[in-house]
């Protein structure tokens, strides 16, 4: 049998929280769906956030179904046990199983679902439920809420009313509790270690695959089950492409490389950003520019704390970039106007961060109300600004075209300031040098 990945009581503490949230309703979470890679084999199954953050529970083909206040409060539905699926594919719990170990209040089989459902939505004036997010339930949905409208009778009502349970669940999901915070140090840490091995081994001729290979290869070795993301390991100008895929090309001497990378250890993300020397050493535009986008991003971390308005803190980045985009030649005029017309977006044109935690760009309102949010204690955020010259660029400096620089480490808001879970991963140009290139040859041993 399968150990759950998380600690129960954290889940029941996390749907105690989400009832304080609503009132005679039901709020439904299906997992995510399989999906074919080619022919018959199928992606790496990763079960869907929020499903996971309420129940624990991991299999495809399930169901949630949350009702605050009402008997049964907890419904879940699950694949049968099937000891002859189980022999091909793996251990399924089956519903008495997971009554047991999910500790939910009734558990039945996914294809139950269609008439156990109506039951319990005819004792709830509306429902939570997330659709056109995923497809396989989608279908499922209307036709239980056709359902439950037939057996209302004619009450001239139509259907009850249905809300997005995304937002619903992610406002949850933005502030970290201990555990969750426990975990994501985890992630990092892990992360951090790879990041660390990466530079080792870097040298030019190495390929962009080799280099995401052993980050993979570091992540895993060390408790991750997956990367958080498709990782970006990017040479000379594909740092340009800001969210460059291939991973293919050959490491160059006198190129940099930057490496945006993350593991996820039990369903949370670490995302560190690092840019380096592919040889182990800065060329002197390299080192100048580097620099200034480091002494940006420390100063943008440093000045965070809760209160602070997202937005702000964005303006406080563009600003900084284009300051050093008029110091490096590559804008010119007034700086505001520069800033009012967008043409800074040439060289920056992502945001400063985002939000951080189960996924990599998290759950969570960036506003309320129409007006930017402030840093709230327990928000998990990134903060990475970042500089790109295209290679093409005939109005930019010869000597920094083709460059792109990323610095991105991951911050949780303490009650009065931040918590930086990134900080030992070398950043400082002297750190950098002295690393890149350190390995005599592949560690294969903690």
């Amino acid at each position: 049998m399968r150990t759950p990945n998380i600690n129960i009581d954290e889940c029941k503490k996390r749907r105690a929280r989400l009832a304080d949230k609503v009132d005679d309703a039901a709020i439904i979470v299906s997992a995510h769906t399989e999906y074919v890679r080619n022919h018959d084999v199928h992606h790496p199954y990763r079960q869907d956030s929020n499903l996971f953050y309420l129940t624990g529970f991991e299999e495809p083909e399930s169901v949630f179904i949350f009702r605050p206040g009402k008997s049964p409060e907890t419904v879940l539905f699950v694949r049968e046990k099937n000891v002859t699926r189980e022999t091909w594919e793996g251990f399924r719990y089956g519903p008495q199983l997971a009554q047991q170990i999910f500790q939910v209040d009734e558990v039945y089989t996914v294809d139950q679902i269609d008439a156990k459902a109506v039951e319990l939505l005819l004792e709830v004036s509306c429902v939570y439920y997330s659709q056109y997010r995923d497809s396989w339930f989608d279908s499922h949905f209307k036709n239980l809420m056709l359902n439950v409208k037939a057996k209302s009778g004619r009450s001239g009502k139509g259907l009850m009313p249905i809300y997005d349970s995304y937002p619903l669940i992610g406002e949850l999901r933005l502030k970290k509790s201990s555990y969750d915070l426990e975990l994501m140090r985890k992630a990092c840490d892990i992360t951090v270690q790879a990041h660390l091995e990466m530079m080792k081994q870097c040298r030019p001729g190495m390929s962009e695959r080799e280099l995401h290979g052993l980050f993979i290869y570091e992540v895993m070795r060390r408790g991750c089950a997956r990367e958080g993301y498709g990782s970006i390991v990017a040479g000379g100008k594909n740092a340009c492409t800001l969210h460059y895929i291939f991973n293919d090309e050959v490491l160059k001497e006198g190129d940099l490389v930057l490496v945006d990378a993350g593991g996820e250890y039990k369903y949370y993300s670490a995302d560190i950003t690092r840019t380096w020397p592919v040889s182990g050493k800065f060329s002197s535009a390299q080192k100048r520019v580097y620099q200034k986008v480091l002494d940006l991003q420390k100063s943008l971390i440093d000045v965070m704390k809760p209160g602070l308005v997202i937005k702000d803190h964005q303006q406080m980045a563009i600003e900084g970039l284009v300051d050093i985009m008029l110091d490096e030649k590559l804008l010119s005029g007034s700086k505001e106007q520069l800033i009012e017309n967008n043409d800074f977006r040439k060289y920056y044109p992502h945001g400063l961060g985002h939000f951080l935690g189960m996924d990599v760009h998290d759950a969570g309102a960036y506003e309320v109300g129409g007006t930017s949010r402030p840093y709230e204690e327990g928000m998990g955020v990134t903060v990475e600004p970042g500089l790109y010259i295209p290679h093409g660029d005939e109005s930019a400096p010869a000597e920094l075209r083709g460059m792109g620089i990323r610095i991105e480490d991951d911050i949780v808001v303490t009650v009065d300031g931040v918590e930086n879970l990134t900080v030992a991963a070398p950043k400082e140009i002297n750190e950098l040098e002295d690393l890149v290139g350190s390995a005599s040859g592949f560690v294969n041993s903690l």
